[in-house]
């Protein structure tokens, strides 16, 4: 299997358009090749690709910053001699200025397959600047690690952000380039776009289903540490929006969730109870925790771990966001009155809870809070959403 970066590298007819052009790569440290060398340093090397710039996007180009809301500045990369521009920093979107130091830019970035993550976001800024300033955006794609599995309700009109960048729903089984085509013909942007697709991708075949297991796996940001990881992701974000731990200041953040005063073996038991269908694909292990920074810092949690893997692990049965979703409702079933919800500018977002900008609109919490709501009432709700987006996202499929 050869990801959009290696075929680019490997196939100068593929680059070949781009003799005579300034180039811009737009990319983080997972951006590597097959042989891990950095995305840049390859194309730099390269004889026939003038790379004049860089771009950054959330957690920066080198992946320094370890939290949300937490900028990176712009800088002179000292490697290479050009501008390394932040789209996590002064601004979200790029300047006139930055535009004008590239003809096309190259988009090499790791996604989760998760609304939520910026990245899809930052490409959809990038394709609406090159269409009002004139360039060319190409896609060196990537795996989608979540997969082609569906979960979630769509994001709510009036509830766009830099987590909500348009009507999918949470976990939405496209990869980048596939994005990059939904997002063209949605919002009609008239820009021109190339992706450099991935040769030999499966996303429906175990045991990576599209993840190759020759690959190995780098953070594409500090927290999104294995594979585990970015499968239970479009569950395990939600946790962002709560007072309970997700993990951070631990080893294995956004894959297990507690706080100091729960317990985690009758809040299992509770969704067992509850809704055990929405359990099927994983396992769920009880586990204790000590964050050394971020929520209940130095304060030992009881909590849950998930675990989307290993021989109990079935892809296409797991559903994250329905979990998470659970764990809260049995909480609430178990604590009435748990200060759950957690109140702050979450993405900068202002007078809007967090947990409703994350799930892009208040359903999720107003269902969790909801003394008489049911399972079924919830499916009925999100199905129609899923089948919709299932639809919809067919005819932008490249595997």
């Amino acid at each position: 299997m050869k990801f959009g970066i290696d075929r680019l590298l490997a196939e100068p007819e593929l680059r070949a358009p781009l003799k005579g052009k300034r180039v811009a790569l737009l990319a983080h440290p997972a951006s590597v090749t097959a042989d891990l060398t950095h995305s840049l340093d390859a194309l730099a090397v390269l004889g026939d690709v003038n790379v004049t710039s860089a771009f950054g996007p959330q957690h920066g180009l080198r992946g320094d910053k370890q939290d949300n809301m937490m900028e990176s500045p712009d800088f002179m990369d000292p490697a290479h001699n050009i501008p390394v521009f932040s789209l996590y920093g002064e601004v979200r979107r790029p300047t006139t200025a930055s535009m004008e130091t590239f003809d096309v830019i190259l988009i090499d970035l790791q996604d989760l397959g998760c609304r939520i993550y910026t990245f899809i976001t930052t490409l959809l800024y990038i394709l609406e600047a090159a269409a009002e300033h004139g360039k060319t955006v190409w896609v060196l794609d990537r795996p989608n690690p979540a997969g082609r599995p569906v979960e979630g309700l769509t994001l709510r009109s009036g509830w766009e952000s830099f987590v909500g960048a348009g009507p999918m729903p949470m976990r939405h089984g496209l990869t980048l380039g596939e994005m990059g085509k939904w997002f063209i013909d949605h919002y009609k942007i008239n820009v021109d776009y190339r992706v450099i697709a991935m040769e030999g991708y499966a996303p429906d075949a175990a045991p990576g289903f599209g993840w190759p297991k020759d690959r190995l796996w780098i953070n594409p940001s500090p927290n999104a540490a294995n594979i585990n990881m970015a499968r239970a992701y479009a569950g395990t974000v939600l946790l962002e929006g709560t007072t309970l731990s997700e993990g951070r200041g631990t080893t294995r953040p956004l894959e297990i969730f507690g706080a100091p005063d729960i317990d985690a073996r009758k809040i299992i038991a509770e969704m067992e109870n509850f809704a055990p269908s929405w359990l099927q694909g994983c396992s769920l292990r009880e586990v204790w925790f000590e964050p050394t920074f971020h929520k209940h810092v130095h304060q030992l949690c009881h909590g849950v771990h998930i675990h989307a893997e290993g021989p109990g692990y079935d892809h296409q049965a797991f559903q994250p966001w329905r979990l998470q979703t659970l764990a809260f409702k049995a909480i609430r079933r178990l604590y009435p009155d748990y200060e759950l919800w957690r109140d702050f500018p979450y993405e900068y977002e202002h007078g809007k809870l967090a947990i409703d900008v994350i799930n892009g609109g208040p359903a999720l919490r107003e269902w969790v809070d909801a003394a008489d709501s049911t399972p079924e009432a919830f499916d009925a709700m999100t199905s129609i959403d899923e089948q919709a987006w299932a639809e919809e996202r067919r005819k932008h499929l490249l595997y």
